[in-house]
């Protein structure tokens, strides 16, 4: 099985597909924790799924992240400077939340799936 997770952005959510690539479950954070585009880690949405399949995160066979954040954090540094000095307004409030928190999501995810499942995770780039 494979758990898709979307977090951090916008409308935080989870999926869990089967190998043949059916869905077996998916929910958006925000019909748990009742915030309206919740962009935090989605612990119960990926519990939800987990339970409507009847397994744990040890038994999944993969879980994706829908953003590679270095990729991004460059798409908008070329955006700033395509309106600069316009642009700079939005970089100088960006900037600070990227080099303190987006750019190193995956130990953020990391710590946040072994919250969930209680298991150390291998990741592959």
């Amino acid at each position: 099985m494979i758990l898709g997770i979307s977090a951090y952005y916008h409308d935080a959510s989870a999926c869990l597909v089967n190998t043949n690539g059916q869905i077996i479950a998916a929910a958006q954070e925000e019909r748990f924790s009742r915030k309206k585009n919740d962009a935090s880690f989605p612990k119960r949405a990926i519990e939800y799924c987990l339970a409507q399949a009847q397994v744990t995160l040890s038994e999944i066979n993969l879980i994706v992240y829908y953003e590679k954040p270095l990729l991004k954090f460059e798409r908008l540094l070329e955006t700033w400077l395509a309106f600069a000095p316009r642009g700079f307004s939005q970089f100088f409030i960006s900037a600070p939340v990227w080099a303190k928190e987006k750019l190193f999501l995956q130990s953020t995810l990391l710590k946040a799936l072994k919250e969930v499942g209680g298991v150390e995770l291998w990741v592959l780039n």
